[in-house]
């Protein structure tokens, strides 16, 4: 191939395009210490040997797995073993993924739809926020999302050329996902089977056969890891993290399958919220569910039982808020969330846990509400004018490749938006499923208005005017929310710039004019102007690992609203945790602290705080939630613990054993050293008994403990009993860094040596 023919080969509009997702997806991740925290201290763990390599084990003693399938983990500990273990060298596959899935959507829609609908295409999937905000973290769903691509590339390859292994490797690829992140997996798969059926070329004798080969393909690489896991004997293999009944398949279809949908969380691994009244208050029903599953797996003494999922959904154990929904320092949850029981946070009729995480109200015009549109939804109006364009022509007998292929990309989209509008559990950033059919229909569906345009092609011709008007519109509803943050300059030049291009593109329609596509491109890149933005923010704002999202002001909140997010970024404790005017009412009120991600600084009214604030009247646990203190985290290494905890070991294994993985996390991470974690993330998986933890002593694996800490997780209560009876406590002027480090928000650690 000559240079010049090469040339010809490289598409010069699409390098920008990949450096832009490589600056929104990549940059500064080199300043990111731990990223998520609770999937890098499980990499440091897998580093170790095999068995905690194969199952992903979260802790160095192979005890507790976390709560998602291994291969994204594996991938990431691939990149460890090879570069180290550092925040980005764990960050650095998921932004690999990010690029790569700009890529593939560019080569999915060029053979069918042109070049310049592949290029709009390819520029909408970079700029889309959620999917910037995602890719520059270690959580799963970037990579999930290039795996789901690269099977629907695989299957378009397939039925374009009839060929059998591709589309049998393209449901693989499916199943490969599922062992990423279970049945998120799975909803496109309607988009495959219907564009399988519609255009594979082939007798359908021979074509449902090799349906249900892939099928069956498709569900042996799902359920290997899975079953392979749970045939082995539970004493030879880790506890599945945050599972209800130690089990994968049980974790697939249960907390991260139906669970997602309904709301309802496990009882032993999680809903995610502890009941918040004491125990004394709890219904019938609620007293009956504990008593029956959860003996073994409530929280420390003092604490209230925990629903287990905390890392999803808060860790927010010990709280202890009094009912009728009051807060520490007489302030008033937000939008009527009411506090008993856990329930009913984020108000009005978000789901009982719909509206936790800044996720609006279940309905059908979710998507566009303003606590999720910043994510993923900039250009839906665009979607659905550009379909009615690529369907306008459709007939029984006349349908082309186009309507296939736009078809698949609408049922990949309409079943993940119905989901989100009506789902009890998610967070924002699982948003980014919906990323690849806005992007791809709206490269294919504005370059089928423009045709339309251009042709002077009846009503159809005044859908491009309307697809920017619209679009611009919806950005400006988006943006002015945050104006007071932003300025308003930003949605304002938006709606002014396109409401002047649809006047003059209306004007224009009748007419031949050299300037004619110009102003095409130009609308098209004004309907950019939030996106763009939007997907800048997690660097020009500062990000949050754990729990990521898109936004000025962090709109991953609790209860809509409530800055309570401890994050992985946090900001240094004895400044910032404790909010202003509340010190007292904290330390008597609160037990523990969430990390689960960014202070929502947005109610769902749409109206945000002042700058920094929350409901705390300051911006204490906002400003602490991990918007700027990038690389910071809740729990770091104290040289006076490591030296005292390595020169009073005596042989053990183990250099301690904790009920709060957030206080082992910097000695796996930064020390590569030994540590337990006795209950998983939450602290109340049941993952050891007394009889076991009196084994690990006995045989002189540890013989240090730590309980209480960061996080607020006090454990199983009994193994925290038999800790607290059989150990000696060490004055925490011994081993601590000064001896109020370990108190406050959190509440103070206590170390304890037990022999036997």
């Amino acid at each position: 191939m000559t240079l010049k023919h090469a040339k010809r080969r490289i598409d010069l509009v699409l390098l920008p395009i990949v450096i832009l997702a490589a600056i929104l997806d990549g940059y500064g991740i080199w300043n990111d210490q731990y990223a998520n925290s609770y999937y890098t201290t499980a990499v440091g763990s897998m580093l170790r040997n095999f068995h905690n390599f194969f199952y992903a084990s979260l802790d160095s003693a192979g005890s507790v797995t976390v709560d998602k399938p291994p291969v994204v983990f594996w991938i990431q500990t691939a990149f460890a073993y090879v570069f180290g273990l550092h925040g980005w060298s764990v960050i650095l596959p998921q932004v690999i993924a990010g690029i790569g899935s700009v890529l593939i959507i560019y080569f999915m829609v060029k053979p069918t739809f042109g070049l310049a609908a592949a290029r709009i295409a390819a520029l909408a999937m970079a700029t889309v926020p959620v999917v910037a905000a995602v890719s520059r973290t270690n959580n799963i769903d970037s990579m999930l999302v290039f795996t789901l691509l690269l099977g629907s590339w695989f299957l378009f390859k397939g039925t374009k050329q009839g060929s059998p292994w591709r589309v049998l490797v393209a449901f693989g690829l499916i199943g490969l996902a599922f062992n990423m992140k279970m049945l998120q997996a799975y909803m496109i798969l309607p988009a495959f089977y219907i564009l399988y059926l519609l255009a594979f070329q082939e007798k359908w004798r021979k074509k449902i056969l090799l349906l249900i080969g892939s099928t069956a393909v498709l569900a042996v690489v799902s359920l290997s890891w899975a079953v392979t896991v749970d045939s082995i004997p539970e004493s030879q293999r880790p506890y599945i993290g945050s599972s209800e009944t130690n089990s994968v398949l049980e974790l697939a279809f249960g907390y991260n399958g139906l669970s997602r949908l309904t709301g309802q969380q496990n009882r032993t691994a999680g809903a995610g919220m502890p009941n918040m009244a004491d125990d004394r208050n709890r219904d019938d029903a609620s007293a009956a569910a504990s008593d029956s599953d959860s003996s073994d797996n409530s929280v420390a003494a003092g604490n209230p039982s925990s629903d287990g999922s905390t890392r999803e959904m808060g860790q927010m154990n010990g709280m202890n808020f009094p009912q009728g929904g009051q807060m520490p320092n007489g302030a008033e949850m937000p939008n009527g969330a009411e506090m008993p029981n856990g329930r009913n946070f984020g108000g009005g009729n978000g789901g009982g846990m719909g509206g936790m995480f800044g996720t609006g109200e279940k309905g059908v015009l979710r998507l566009f509400q303003t606590e999720l549109s910043g994510q993923a939804s900039w250009l839906l109006p665009t979607v659905l004018l550009g379909c009615i364009a690529l369907f306008a022509g459709l007939r029984r007998r006349n349908i082309t490749m186009k309507h296939k292929e736009a078809a698949f990309w609408l049922i990949w989209l309409l079943p993940v938006a119905a989901f989100f509008s009506v789902a009890g559990f998610f967070h924002q950033y699982y948003l980014i499923m919906l990323a690849p059919p806005v992007a791809a229909l709206t490269g294919a569906g504005f370059v089928a208005m423009w045709q339309a345009y251009r042709e002077r092609n009846g009503w159809r011709a005044w859908l491009l005017p309307l697809a920017v008007l619209l679009t611009t519109i919806f950005g400006w509803y988006i943006m002015q929310v945050y104006d007071d943050t932003i300025g308003a300059g930003w949605s304002i030049s938006e709606l002014i710039a396109g409401i002047v291009i649809t006047l003059i593109l209306i004007v224009m329609l009748n007419r031949s004019h050299q300037w004619k596509q110009g102003i095409i491109v130009a609308g098209f890149m004004v309907m950019l102007i939030g996106p763009v933005y939007w997907a800048f923010t997690p660097i020009t704002y500062g990000g949050n690992s754990m729990i990521p999202a898109a936004g000025p002001t962090g709109s991953n909140g609790m209860f809509g609203g409530m800055g309570m997010a401890m994050g992985d970024r946090q900001g240094d404790r004895d400044s910032e945790m404790t909010p202003p005017n509340a010190a007292s009412d904290m330390d008597s009120s609160f037990s523990g602290a969430t990390d689960s991600g960014d202070a929502d600084d947005h109610s769902s009214t749409g109206t945000p705080p002042a700058s920094g604030g929350n409901m705390f009247g300051g911006g204490g646990m906002g400003a602490a939630g991990g918007r700027g203190g990038a690389g910071k985290r809740n729990e770091e290494v104290d040289t006076t613990t490591l030296n005292y905890l390595r020169e009073n070991n005596t042989g053990e294994t183990y250099l301690f054993a904790t009920t709060d993985y957030n206080q082992a996390a910097p000695y796996i991470i930064d020390e590569n050293e030994a540590v337990i974690t006795l209950g998983g993330f939450s602290g109340s998986d049941p993952v050891y008994t007394m009889e076991e933890l009196e084994e690990l002593v006995k045989s002189g694996q540890v013989k240090y403990f730590m309980v209480g800490g960061m996080g607020g997780r006090g454990g199983n209560s009994d193994l925290s009993s038999w800790i607290m009876e059989h150990g000696t406590e060490i004055p925490t002027s011994e081993w601590m860094t000064g001896t109020d480090s370990g108190a406050g928000f959190g509440g103070q650690s206590t170390l304890y040596e037990v022999k036997l």
